[in-house]
């Protein structure tokens, strides 16, 4: 597909080459967490008491939790039970070896009805995460093909009391956890909560905390510097991503649409504050500290222009969204060497906000707009690209493969706002459509 874009560094040289089916996690050794999970279509019971029509993933969506130690060796295997169209599973947020992306087209085939597929895997670093389809993405994550994954940190376990709050909106019904309304959950006065918030759905949440301050902790699962106390402020969760608050209970959680979660001892009762108008700068919140590598002098500098311009494309004209001025398919594949610097600009003109996701690695933000980031160090796997606004983000090259790097407003990417991370000397044995169907997005 598309071009290839060197981004000022040498071209690739070509000479003996890895596929990305090779690229895979460990293949022996006993699992730490092993886990089976059965994929149906049919009617999803949210656990407020509505039914919608859906996918589930052992009988529910969203799926089970699945939890993991730092350095545990992950076993997950996928059963499609009867999903007409092929199902996949990618961990988003995990930095996977290639091959355990779950990418259908890319890193897979779809595992198609009566059939199953292994993934393995070490999680590297504890946070929190989730997992979705990445076949038809997006109606089967819209339909309930996800779940939350949390890894844990090795050694001491946190102190704090926990709670795994996915949002998620079904046929117009926001919900916490699956479900609508008020979620209760007993703490002790007094008691710090980690309030762990992911963002199923296309568009950015927002959501603020009634009755106490809070913290922001944790951003797509890296600790932040020195977060402080916000009481007058909400938080924006891209698509995508994740956010972890510390909150003091008694306390209120609101995700928008009458839906909250109430933290406190039995019978807590607390009203909604109005919504903040105004949300937590994370380029400037919490302590500076260095980046662990020279972002300065990269190896490879990239641009990734997101437009929308008047194409007609299989006959239907319309406005398309493109990168650097390409409709794709005709897009840039952004190569890289491993343990290239890579720094990347991202400048979004389209009339639309868009929640960018580089599988595979973490990027640090660099600045906004021009504006140098000045808090704790800022490290996404999701970022949310308002319209209008210009981000520069630095990375190592440090997992080979071939990664999709694209919008997680996944109708947007259906519509063609993807690309690709190559590395040199990774060949790529699988393709969309093909025998199997593959449509990744």
């Amino acid at each position: 597909m598309g071009y290839v874009d060197d981004g000022g560094g040498p071209a690739h040289a070509h000479g003996a080459a890895v596929s990305v089916a090779e690229l895979t996690g460990p293949q022996t050794g006993e699992p730490d967490v092993a886990v089976e999970l059965e994929a149906r279509k049919g009617k999803v019971h949210l656990a407020s008491g509505e039914v919608v029509d859906g996918y589930t993933l052992d009988g529910s969506s969203p799926g089970p939790l699945i939890e993991a130690t730092q350095g545990d060796l992950v076993q997950v295997t996928l059963v499609n039970v009867d999903v007409p169209d092929g199902i996949t599973l990618h961990w988003h947020g995990v930095d996977v070896p290639n091959a355990e992306d779950g990418v259908a087209g890319v890193t897979q085939d779809a595992v198609g009805p009566g059939r199953s597929f292994g993934y393995r895997f070490v999680v590297p670093d504890a946070g929190t995460y989730w997992y979705h389809s990445h076949q038809i993405s997006h109606e089967q994550v819209r339909d309930g093909l996800f779940g939350p994954l949390v890894v844990r940190p090795a050694g001491a376990p946190d102190a704090d009391q926990d709670v795994v709050a996915p949002v998620h909106t079904y046929s117009g019904r926001r919900t916490l956890g699956g479900a609508t309304g008020i979620t209760a959950v007993e703490a002790p006065a007094g008691a710090p909560v980690r309030v762990r918030l992911i963002d199923t759905d296309n568009g950015p949440l927002r959501a603020w905390v009634s009755g106490a301050p809070f913290r922001v902790v944790a951003v797509d699962g890296t600790d932040l510097d020195g977060p402080t106390d916000v009481t007058d402020k909400g938080v924006l969760v891209t698509a995508g991503g994740r956010m972890d608050l510390v909150v003091t209970a008694p306390a209120r959680v609101d995700v928008g649409g009458g839906t909250a979660l109430v933290v406190g001892p039995r019978g807590t009762r607390i009203a909604a504050e109005p919504q903040p108008d105004a949300d937590v700068d994370l380029l400037t919140y919490g302590t500076p500290a260095p980046l662990p590598f020279d972002a300065s002098h990269p190896d490879r500098r990239f641009d990734y222009d997101i437009g929308r311009s008047w194409w007609v494309v299989d006959g239907t004209p319309g406005f398309w969204w493109t990168i650097n001025g390409h409709l794709f398919p005709d897009v840039p594949m952004f190569h890289v060497a491993e343990g290239d610097v890579v720094v990347m600009t991202i400048r979004n003109t389209s009339g639309q906000v868009h929640p960018m996701h580089l599988h595979g690695h973490h990027a640090y933000v660099l600045s906004r707009d021009g504006e140098p980031a000045s808090g704790s160090p800022w490290l996404v796997d999701s970022l949310n690209v308002a319209d209008g606004e210009s981000y520069v983000v630095a990375f190592v090259a440090d997992n080979p493969g071939i990664w999709v790097d694209h919008c997680h407003n996944l109708d947007h990417a259906a519509d063609g706002l993807i690309t690709h991370l190559a590395y040199a000397g990774v060949t790529e044995p699988f393709q969309v459509g093909g025998p199997a169907d593959n449509s990744p997005e």
